[in-house]
C-alpha cells in the first residue's frame, strides 16, 4: 500500500460516517393559553434536560419575525400566523433562566430597519418589559446591521460552502455559547418549507447582503430585503464580505436559497431547535404570499439537531423529508434537508430519528389537503 492508498484508507471511515440522528420531542399544545412552560419542560427533560447545555452560559435565541409587523393576515396578530409567539418566547426564557443560563439574548435581523429590536417587538404586539422581567439578564439585538458590536465576525462555511465560502455576521452569532432557533411550522413559497434551519437564512445582515447594501462597505441604515444578493444573485455583497464561489452558477432562487440556508447552518450551527406549530399558516411563509390559509396544528417540536428536528417537522406537515425536487413540498426547489444532510449536519432519515412524546402519526396535520 502506497502513501496515497494509506491516507485514503484512514479517511474512509470518516467519510462514510452517517449524519447525526438525535431524538426529537413532539408534544400537543392546543393553545398559547396552555401551560407552555410545563410542556416545554417535559419535552426538554425527555431530551436530557436544558441545564447540561445552558448552565453558566450565554444563550442566543433567533426569533422568526419575517416581514414587516404592519403586514397582517385577516387582521390577526403576526404571532398567530407567521411570527414567533411572545408566550412561547417567555416560556423558553423562563426555562433557560431556571436551567442556569447567565445571559439570554433575543435576536432577529428586523425587516427593513436597523433600529432597536425592542421597538420592532413592540410594533409586533410583544410586551417587552414583561419579557425582560423573566430573568436577570435578558438582552435584545437587531442583527440587520452592526448593532452593539464593534465589528462584523467572519463565519467560514466548512469545506468551502455551496454558494458563499463565508459570511460576515453580527457579533451576537459568535458571542454566544448556545444558539437557539425559535421557528414557526410553515410552508415556504421558494424553499418548500421553513422550519428551524430556514429561520437562519435571516441572520445575514441587510447592511452587507441587502438590496441597498453598501458596495465598498456596509450600509448601517438598510431599508430593504435581501432579494438581489441572496435570492437572485444580481449583485455581490459589500466588499467586506466574501463574493460567491461561482458567478456562473444558477441565479434561480429555488437553487440559491436552499443552498444558502444549508451552508449558513454549517457556518453557524443550531444547538437547540424549537418549532412552533400551535397556530400558523399554510401555503406560504407570510401575508405577502397569495393563497395562504390559517391553520391550527396544535403541536410543538424540539431537538438538539436542527436537521433531525426539521425532518420530523416536515413529516408532521404531511411531507416526506427526503422528497426530491419535483415532489411536494419541494415542487420547484432543491430539498434543503438533503443539502444539509450532504454537508454532514444531520440526518433527514426518519427511520434513524427517535421521536419522543407524541408520535408523528398522532401529531400530523396535512398542510396540503389534496
Amino acid at each position: 500500500m502506497n502513501r496515497r492508498q494509506l491516507l485514503a484508507a484512514a479517511a474512509a471511515p470518516l467519510l462514510a460516517a452517517p449524519a447525526p440522528a438525535r431524538p426529537v420531542a413532539v408534544a400537543k399544545a392546543d393553545s398559547y393559553n396552555t401551560d407552555l412552560t410545563a410542556t416545554l419542560r417535559q419535552m426538554f427533560d425527555s431530551l436530557g434536560g436544558l441545564a447540561p447545555k445552558v448552565r453558566n452560559k450565554t444563550v442566543t435565541i433567533k426569533l422568526n419575525l419575517t416581514g414587516s409587523p404592519a403586514l397582517k393576515f385577516q387582521g390577526r396578530a403576526p404571532s398567530l400566523t407567521h411570527y414567533s409567539h411572545p408566550k412561547l418566547a417567555a416560556a423558553l426564557a423562563h426555562l433557560l433562566n431556571e436551567a442556569g443560563a447567565t445571559r439570554i439574548r433575543f435576536v432577529e435581523s428586523c425587516w427593513a430597519t436597523s433600529g432597536p429590536l425592542e421597538e420592532y417587538l413592540l410594533d409586533s404586539g410583544w410586551n417587552v418589559r414583561q419579557l425582560q422581567s423573566i430573568a436577570p439578564k435578558i438582552e435584545f439585538e437587531n442583527t440587520n446591521a452592526l448593532g452593539k458590536g464593534a465589528r462584523y465576525i467572519t463565519h467560514k462555511v466548512p469545506n468551502g460552502g455551496l454558494v458563499f465560502p463565508a459570511y460576515e455576521l453580527n457579533h451576537s452569532y459568535m458571542d454566544t455559547d448556545v444558539f437557539v432557533s425559535l421557528a414557526k411550522l410553515k410552508d415556504h413559497a421558494t424553499c418548500g418549507i421553513t422550519l428551524s434551519m430556514k429561520n437562519i437564512f435571516g441572520i445575514t445582515p441587510a447592511s452587507i447582503y441587502g438590496d441597498d447594501a453598501g458596495v465598498d462597505g456596509p450600509n448601517e441604515a438598510p431599508t430593504k430585503g435581501r432579494v438581489k444578493i441572496c435570492h437572485l444573485g444580481e449583485r455581490q455583497p459589500a466588499r467586506i464580505a466574501a463574493s460567491e464561489k461561482d458567478l456562473h452558477s444558477s441565479r434561480s432562487p429555488e437553487y440559491r436559497m436552499p443552498r444558502i440556508t444549508a451552508e449558513l447552518n454549517a457556518a453557524r450551527p443550531i444547538d437547540i431547535a424549537i418549532i412552533d406549530g400551535i397556530e400558523t399558516v399554510t401555503g406560504g411563509e407570510g401575508p405577502w404570499i397569495k393563497g395562504i390559509a390559517l391553520a391550527k396544528p396544535g403541536v410543538l417540536l424540539a431537538g438538539f439537531n436542527a436537521v433531525n428536528t426539521d425532518a420530523v417537522g416536515a413529516a408532521v406537515m404531511g411531507y416526506d423529508p427526503r422528497a426530491p425536487k419535483g415532489v411536494a413540498p419541494f415542487d420547484t426547489c432543491d430539498n434543503t434537508l438533503l443539502l444539509a444532510e450532504s454537508l454532514g449536519l444531520g440526518s433527514a432519515d426518519l427511520t434513524r430519528i427517535p421521536v419522543l412524546g407524541t408520535p408523528i402519526a398522532d401529531a400530523r396535520y396535512a398542510f396540503r389537503k389534496n
